[in-house]
């Protein structure tokens, strides 16, 4: 590659890592001691065999600090498992335990289990959906209400800290909130009206009830793979505000365990995630392999911009691992190497999209 061209590619490089800087300074972030939430509080936690996972989830909802109107819904998507059993095990009343049902025609599982699960709530508060490999900090419930309070915000998506145990995972995991930290201008989409400005992760959303359904909640997204997203965007859609925020230090998930769970997981997804589609995910992923992977190539070979574009993606990396709670070095290094398993995982989803036969839980993905 021409020396113009990775000048180009490394100046994108440095421009990403200052804007990386840049949101990790306009971050919201929670109040350490949050107030106590004087409004109903509904924590969903939609599941679909989780046995070995929602004992843990459920006895960190539950030991929530200042939250005296909480109440916890746990919408058992078709469990086969002993999902089920464990959630009633647990005896505390505050847990309600309901089944999804049938999955209608045009939903996908985990849209309706959250759904259903909302449509218990008849009094004006919130609601917290939370996933059930996520583990809350005592004081996350709260902190999640006042960022909502704070910034009369309709959504707040507080982005857990990544836990990776794997070499697999610390190479991919941090890449998620490392991509908006870098594309995403957070203050301009925090007040734009744009849907596309903005990003959320379903492991942890809070909403106000009046913004929900403002949206049509889940309803708005019920056939989306990327159901988060499509929720803050629909929120944005109906007049409302959404965006994401620290969370490192409110809650943590191990969201895959291995490579070969990571294939499996990306694979029902990522078609959809780096672009709304599988020609633009093809393009992003693309332009992203380049402005990373080009310069430190061509650093190799001696060049001094090559270099200059290295350690500018390893400091992007390096803030936005520091800022979500992931581990910076010497993770940050490999950077490159990240991308291209990156890229593998989308090379996966999209042959499965495109040969259909993507599927999640034991369900096809259409």
């Amino acid at each position: 590659m021409s020396g113009a061209a990775v000048r180009a590619l490394s100046g994108l490089a440095v421009a990403g890592a200052a804007h990386a800087a840049v949101n990790a300074a306009l971050l919201r972030r929670a109040p350490a001691r949050p107030p106590e939430v004087t409004r109903p509080v509904t924590v969903v936690v939609p599941v679909r065999d989780e046995e070995a996972q929602v004992g843990a989830c459920l006895a960190a909802v539950l030991a929530s600090r200042g939250v005296p109107g909480l109440r916890v819904v746990v919408v058992d998507d078709g469990s086969t498992d002993g999902t089920a059993a464990r959630v009633r095990a647990i005896g505390d009343p505050r847990v309600e335990l309901v089944p999804a049902g049938d999955l209608p025609a045009g939903w996908l599982g985990k849209p309706h289990a959250c759904w259903v699960g909302a449509q218990t709530m008849r009094e004006d508060g919130y609601l917290v959906f939370v996933d059930a490999d996520v583990r809350l900090a005592p004081d996350a419930v709260a902190a999640a209400v006042a960022l909502l309070d704070a910034h009369d915000l309709d959504l707040v998506s507080p982005w857990p800290r990544p836990v990776a145990g794997t070499l697999a995972e610390r190479l991919v995991q941090p890449l998620s909130p490392w991509l908006w930290m870098t594309t995403l201008p957070l203050r301009a989409a925090e007040r734009s009206p744009r849907p596309s400005l903005t990003a959320a992760n379903g492991q942890f959303l809070a909403l106000t009830r009046r913004g929900y359904l403002r949206a049509r909640g889940h309803a708005a997204v019920r056939d989306e793979v990327v159901e988060d997203v499509a929720l803050a965007r629909a929120v944005k859609r109906s007049g409302g505000r959404a965006v994401p925020a620290a969370g490192a230090a409110l809650a943590e998930c191990r969201m895959y365990d291995g490579w070969a769970a990571m294939r499996e997981g990306y694979g029902k997804s990522l078609w959809a995630s780096v672009g709304g589609s599988p020609a633009a995910s093809v393009a992003a992923a693309a332009v992203l392999t380049a402005v990373g992977v080009v310069p430190p190539l061509a650093a190799l070979r001696g060049s001094r911009a090559g270099l200059l574009g290295w350690a500018a993606g390893v400091t992007g990396r390096a803030v936005a691992a520091a800022v979500t709670g992931g581990r910076v070095w010497p993770d940050a290094l490999a950077h490159p190497v990240s991308l291209l398993a990156l890229d593998l995982l989308l090379a996966g989803s999209l042959s499965g999209r495109r040969r259909g036969t993507l599927t999640w839980r034991g369900r096809a993905l259409r």
